[in-house]
């Protein structure tokens, strides 16, 4: 398949750089079947260049997030504060530990529907789910084909953003106790959504 890192002879770049010149350029997620459109090589020769990509921006200010089918290049979160400064971002509200308990649910969950939720939680989720859809941490992904088919929710590229995560893979694992998951996930949650807005 070629070294990812060896220079194209019209270009004078590598595949990774040039990767990554299409996903800084890009306003949304993409996946390596586009990217490999675009540049005229083979899906797995964007895979092995994202891979390599992904390990050299573990050295600098960048990350590379993968959410489904797609990756984009992201800040690394280490840099979230320099970043908020930088932009005069103000944080002035906080997610309410409804919606962190919702957010939790659909992420460990996922895909899930209210009804699914409502039943771990023991009420109503409706205005908590469409603060997060309006944040633009959940999105709806289609129906279940239970009973009244109802939305079927997921988490979004955004979620990982706000968590630091590259990959839902990085979720921390849940242990036995459920009640001390939960202590667990609100107090983590709290941390790191310390400033975003919520409900």
């Amino acid at each position: 398949m070629g070294d990812p890192e060896s220079s194209d002879v019209e270009t004078g770049l590598s595949l990774v750089a040039r990767v990554e010149a299409l996903l800084y350029v890009s306003d949304s997620p993409v996946s390596a079947g586009q990217l490999a459109n675009a540049l005229q090589v083979s899906s797995r020769q964007v895979k092995q260049a994202l891979d390599v990509l992904a390990k050299d921006c573990e050295r600098r200010g960048l990350r590379i997030q993968r959410h489904k089918n797609a990756v984009q290049l992201t800040t690394a979160p280490e840099a979230a504060i320099d970043v908020e400064i930088f932009l005069n971002l103000e944080r002035t509200a906080r997610l309410t530990r409804a919606a962190l308990e919702v957010l939790a649910i659909v992420a460990y969950q996922q895909p899930v529907t209210r009804p699914q939720i409502d039943s771990i939680r023991g009420v109503n989720s409706d205005s908590v789910l469409r603060t997060l859809l309006r944040h633009g941490l959940i999105e709806d992904v289609g129906r279940s084909d239970g009973p009244g088919r109802p939305i079927l929710y997921t988490t979004t590229s955004e979620f990982l953003q706000h968590f630091g995560l590259s990959t839902l893979h990085e979720l921390p694992r849940l242990n036995p106790d459920p009640v001390s998951d939960v202590q667990e996930m609100q107090e983590e949650d709290l941390a790191v959504f310390g400033g975003k807005e919520g409900d």
